[in-house]
């Protein structure tokens, strides 16, 4: 097993406040139903990309992160369209762009009614940031 990497050597997008990564510990434990149903497609890792749930990024958690394409995915609810909430919304967007991600929001609607029109949002997202790393299975069969 291979010991953990020191916080200096990790990239930038790992190194997060602990209070923040506890944060994002416990929403990962209170997903919303499409984010459950998201997460469980996304565990099958669609067009071979790897994904993480409830990803700290301080100040902010995103749902899910694809970290090899630097993609966000945002599950909006309805309560996104009122108020400041897209504001704040685009404030995040423009914050996390700013950290070199992509942002992708999905509605909870889609994602209850068509999983698979988002898994291809998804998926074609992640592309245009290139082809998905190769496996650790193909790497290791590699160097031998």
């Amino acid at each position: 097993m291979d010991a953990p990497t020191p916080k200096k050597l990790q990239p930038p997008a790992l190194r997060q406040p602990i209070k923040q990564v506890r944060r994002a510990r416990d929403q990962r434990k209170k997903l919303s139903l499409p984010g459950v149903l998201l997460w469980q497609q996304l565990q099958k890792r669609p067009g071979g990309y790897r994904f993480r749930k409830q990803f700290p990024l301080t100040p902010y958690t995103a749902d899910f992160a694809c970290l090899s394409s630097r993609l966000l995915i945002e599950i909006d609810g309805e309560s996104h369209e009122y108020g400041d909430q897209p504001q704040r919304d685009e404030a995040r967007d423009a914050f996390t762009a700013a950290k070199g991600f992509r942002t992708l929001r999905l509605l909870a609607v889609e994602v209850l009614n068509n999983m698979e029109g988002c898994l291809t949002a998804i998926v074609i997202a992640c592309r245009e940031a290139g082809p998905p790393p190769a496996s650790r299975a193909g790497k290791e069969r590699n160097q031998s």
